[in-house]
Order: structure tokens, then sequence, then C-alpha cells
């Protein structure tokens, strides 16, 4: 693999950190700037809303642009919004740096991911995408602890200093690591990138993404009163277990691009079913401490196996302008975080009981099962003759040789 992905990894590392550290820091952050617990919970929305919009916009807009320019952009971008994020005087400048922060979050990725399967032999590809992503599981087990310890140590506003040095590491990374490459994101421009989100294939991979990923939000967004209250733990022990689920999402995001790389639907399929029966079983798995921790480890590697096949699936169905819907895929990303919840809150509010979320999850799961299978059948009944499923594109290009010699 090449030392270039390195570079990706640091920058999602840093995306990973400040996206999820703001749920640590509410409230110092609300305590600072005399507001209550739920408007400073606006401050999250803010950065999804961001995603979402930035991710398919900044895309489309780079269309054109070198992928190395535009890597190093965004993160400079990052840069700006989590150095407002650390000036902000007040909560409505705070709002408007986390959104700026979280702009270019999806579009790195994409467009990250696009870089990453260039510079390898197609049989690394979903290998590739995995070690990008590493960053962003790894963030969860060390970034974010050591930032809202950060935080709480020596104020909020630090926290966002630090992550923003992580950015100025990443640029210096991409500048120096990425090989220089003069080639288009796409030849046919911002009008072919949004050609492609017209494709049905294209829109059945999204709607994996956000089916599947809404299965583990619907769940993980009320993993502590499920560890409190029905597990046993204290307050204290169930957010250092939340660490667990980090470790588990690195294992299953590592294991999930070297398996996709041998059979992509495979993976996705296991990963979803794996999935299903995990949240399934959280009610029982909830009444003891030690099978609650296994629980919290399944979960996410059972989700985070699934994230590099849907990542290279939407690239594949959109193969000759990839970056726009690699980058739509974050915004599906972020949707299911925002759905999922409220889907696992509903069950809640419904009465139904503490671990009700995770059957919601497991119910939307079986729906994402359900949008691959039919993306399957799709896939068969337009296939040529004699033809087989295509990753992305077996081509190697120039920079993966260059980086290779």
């Amino acid at each position: 693999m090449p030392l270039a992905l390195l570079a990706l990894a640091v920058g999602a590392f840093g995306i990973g950190t400040t996206e999820f550290v703001m749920m640590g820091l509410l409230p110092d952050v609300a305590d600072d700037l005399n507001i209550s617990i739920p408007s400073a919970g606006h401050l999250v929305s803010a950065y999804a809303l961001g995603v979402v919009i930035g991710a398919p916009l900044l895309a489309a807009v780079t269309a054109r642009m070198s992928r190395r320019t535009v890597l190093i952009g965004l993160m400079g971008l990052f840069v700006a919004g989590n150095a407002l994020s650390a000036l902000a005087p007040d909560n409505g400048w705070l709002l408007a740096a986390r959104f700026l922060s979280g702009l270019p979050h999806g579009a790195f990725f994409g467009v990250g991911a696009v870089v990453a399967t260039n510079m390898v032999a197609p049989e690394r590809k979903a290998r590739s995408v995995s070690l990008m992503f590493l960053g962003l599981t790894v963030a969860n087990v060390v970034g974010v602890p050591v930032a809202t310890l950060v935080g709480q140590q020596l104020g909020w506003r630090a926290t966002f200093l630090g992550v923003s040095a992580i950015g100025l590491a990443a640029i210096a990374a991409l500048a120096f690591l990425i090989p220089q490459d003069h080639e288009h994101a796409t030849a046919k421009g911002l009008r072919g990138e949004l050609a492609a989100l017209r494709s049905v294939p294209v829109w059945l991979s999204l709607g994996t993404t956000v089916a599947g990923f809404g299965a583990l939000f619907a769940a993980y967004s009320y993993i502590t009163p499920m560890l409190t209250d029905a597990a046993g733990y204290t307050g204290a022990s169930a957010t250092l277990l939340l660490a667990l689920f980090g470790v588990g999402a690195t294992a299953g995001n590592l294991l999930g691009g070297r398996l996709a790389d041998h059979s992509l639907r495979g993976t996705l399929f296991g990963g979803l079913g794996a999935l299903v029966a995990v949240l399934a079983l959280f009610p029982l798995l909830m009444r003891t401490e030690i099978t609650a921790a296994v629980a919290v480890i399944l979960l996410g590697m059972a989700a985070f196996a699934t994230g590099s096949p849907l990542q290279l699936m939407v690239m594949d169905k959109a193969a000759s302008a990839p970056s726009l819907a690699s980058s739509a895929n974050q915004a599906a990303f972020n949707l299911a975080n925002a759905g999922g919840a409220w889907i696992g809150g509903l069950a809640l509010a419904a009465g139904f009981g503490v671990t009700s979320p995770a059957l919601a999850g497991a119910a939307l799961a079986v729906l994402g099962l359900g949008v691959a299978s039919l993306a399957y059948a799709v896939d068969r009944r337009t296939a040529p003759a004699g033809g087989r499923e295509r990753v992305v594109a077996s081509h190697v290009p120039q920079e993966a040789e260059a980086v290779r010699r």
C-alpha cells in the first residue's frame, strides 16, 4: 500500500475527531456561552447539515480540478472552520463555524476514496478505502477521548485549536505524499458528475447506505442509557465502554476492506446480515455487563465492515464520474445518523423499553438488506450476457504507477 494513504488517514482522523468530540463537550460549551444543553445540541446538527450540503456541492464545483489540489483545499477549509470555532464569541458564531467545519467532510472522504483506489492495483481497492477510513475509526478510540479530556481540562476552545493543528499536519502530509497529478477528476466536468446521480443503481447504493448505517445510529445514539439502565454500568463506566465501539469499528473496517477485495457483494450482505443479528440480540446481550461489552464491540464490527463495500459500490455505479457520487455517499451516511437517531427515539418515546432502539435498528438493517438485494437484481438484469460484476475501473492510472515506483 502506498504511503500516500497515510496522508488521507491523517485527514480522516482530524475530521472524525471534530465530528464526534462536540458530544462530549456540550456541557462545557453550554456553560461557557450561557446557553442550555438542548441549544448546544444544535451545534451537532449544524455540523451534520454542513456535511450533507457540502458533500455534493463541493465535489461538483471542483469536478475539473486536480484531486490533490481539491484535497488540500478541503483540508484548508476544515482548518479554518475549526479555528473559527475556537475563536467564536457567541453561540451564533459557533453555529456558523461548525457548519463551515462540516462542509469539507463528505467531499474529502468522497474525493479521497477516488484517489485511494487510483493509487493501488484493482485487487486492493477496497483495502485502500478501508485504510483511509481507518483514521475515522481510530479517532473514536483515541482522538475523541483525548480531545474531550483536553477540552475539560484546558477549555473547549483548546480542543478546536488542537484539531486545527491536526488539519495543518494533514495538509503537509497531503502536499508531501500525494503525487502531483494534472489529471482532472473527470473528463466530463460538472455535467458528467451530475449525470451520475440520474442512475438508479447509484440511488439504490445510496439507499443501502442510509438504511444500513441508519440501523447503527438507531441503536448507538442511545447506547449509554442501554448500558446504564439495562446492563447496570455506571455513567462513567459506560463512557469508557464507548471506546470498545471504536475498537470494534476499527477491526470491522479493516476486515471489511480485505474481504471486499475478494467479494464485494458477499461482504456487504454478510455485514448487513451480521448487523441484523447483533441488533436483534441486543435485548438479551444487555442483561449482563460482560455480554453488553461484547455487544458494543460486535455492533462496531458489523456496521463498519460494510463501510468500504458501500463506498466502492457507489463508485462502481458512477464509474465515469465517481467523485460526486462518492461524496454523496458521505452525505447519505450523515442522513443515516440523523434519521436513525430519530427512529430510535420514536421507539423509546413509544414506551417499548430502553433496548427498543436496537430492535428498530434491526428493522432498518433488514430494510438495507432488501435495498441491497434489489440493487443486485437490477444489476443482474442489466448486466451484459457473460459479463461479471465489476468493482471499479480495472486500469491503474499513472499516479498509481508513480507511487509504486
